[in-house]
């Protein structure tokens, strides 16, 4: 093979500063990396799928894989460009790897007499549902339904907590919200433990009351003992309940009409873990996000600039394109639970391979690869033309 030499240079521009995107530059490289891989396979023979299960060795992967495989009907799957009229299907898959990890948060759970309990922790909810998994895990520990739990978030006065972002937040927030309720369980059981008759450590916790020794006391019994006292107990991330490391592919099939340019995405299968999923709607609510903002990628989104002034000359951002109800496919969300591995955040990792699984997708259905995006209809036109 001939040797290549590349230089890269960063070049200053009017276009504003870099901002945060769903997995900042992993997208991009994703839609190149994807491309490639699939390049490389036709020039070796190969099915797209075989070739990426020859070449990763690990076996949750290989699992991932062929899950969503079987889902998307992988194997009716045609050559490049043989479809016959000018509406045209393809299938194309993607993947995606994401390292994330939890870091130092803390926390403090108040248990009043009248059976408040109250938990504070200084993150914040972003739209990610950080109250509602917060709010279960203390409920978990103390045997309460989760309505009976008060999460308060997002405050300088409460404990600690690092920023939302990065998928860092459930890694970093459930092991010290868990730390912290097994305290207060802790407190609570040596409370209620000589009205039972049975030590500490023998208290059971379920169904909003206190077992032990063929007795039982309600949540509000025990917690009336506390009179003008409040139970307090505070607690910090700690190693062993959560881990980095996510990953996960996509498949996707496509219709594109030769004669207008236009692709429509029919259907996408996103596979994905994230180890031990906390609220099973919560997340695949944000797999659903990431893959319908990969396909705005995909499709749609192109910032304008004058390339004099470096103005932005989009008409506003009424008119700025995105995926809207119309443009959605059927989404079909498979979590490949790995809860040995503890909690893991989600919320990035699903954008990174949708745009790449769609490209991949075009170039089955119509023969011809499109390597800049949005891949709008005039591109496509532009493609067949050449």
């Amino acid at each position: 093979m001939p040797t290549w030499k590349h230089t890269h240079a960063d070049v200053y521009t009017n276009a504003g500063e870099a901002r945060p995107f769903r997995a900042p530059g992993s997208p991009q490289g994703c839609f190149s990396m994807e491309q490639l891989m699939d390049e490389m396979a036709e020039k070796l023979g190969l099915d797209p799928l075989e070739f990426r299960l020859r070449n990763d060795p690990n076996p949750a992967r290989q699992q991932e894989w062929r899950l969503g495989a079987e889902r998307i009907g992988w194997a009716r799957r045609q050559a490049p460009g043989s479809g016959k009229g000018p509406l045209k299907r393809g299938l194309g898959l993607g993947a995606s790897v994401w390292q994330v990890g939890g870091r130092g948060s803390h926390a403090q759970i108040n248990i009043f007499a009248d059976g408040t309990a109250e938990l504070r922790i200084g993150t914040q909810d972003i739209g990610t549902g950080t109250r509602t998994f917060a709010a279960a895990i203390v409920a978990e520990e103390l045997g309460l339904p989760i309505a009976a739990i008060r999460p308060l978030i997002g405050d300088s006065d409460y404990p600690y907590s690092g920023g939302s972002g990065g998928s860092t937040t459930a890694p970093s927030v459930a092991p010290a919200v868990k730390n912290t309720a097994e305290k207060a369980r802790l407190q609570v059981a040596e409370l209620a433990a000589p009205h039972l008759g049975v030590e500490a450590g023998q208290v059971l916790f379920a169904g909003g009351r206190l077992h032990g020794g063929g007795k039982s006391l309600s949540w509000q019994e025990v917690c009336s003992l506390l009179g003008t006292q409040v139970l307090s107990a505070s607690g910090q991330w700690v190693e062993g309940l959560s881990s980095s490391g996510v990953a996960g592919c996509q498949f996707a099939e496509v219709e594109v009409d030769t004669d207008t340019g236009r692709i429509q995405v029919l259907r996408v299968v996103a596979v994905a873990d994230c180890g031990l999923v906390l609220d099973r709607l919560t997340t695949e609510s944000q797999i659903n996000g990431g893959v319908i903002q990969g396909l705005s990628y995909a499709l749609f989104e192109e910032r304008h600039l004058d390339p004099v002034t470096g103005t932005m000359v989009n008409a506003d951002f009424e008119n700025y394109k995105i995926a809207g109800a119309l443009e959605t496919p059927q989404i079909e969300v498979i979590l490949f639970d790995e809860a040995e591995r503890g909690v893991i955040g989600i919320g990035e990792p699903p954008t990174i391979p949708t745009a790449a699984a769609i490209a991949n997708a075009v170039y089955n259905a119509i023969g011809v690869r499109l390597r800049q995006l949005p891949m709008t209809p005039d591109r496509v036109l532009q493609a067949l033309g050449a």
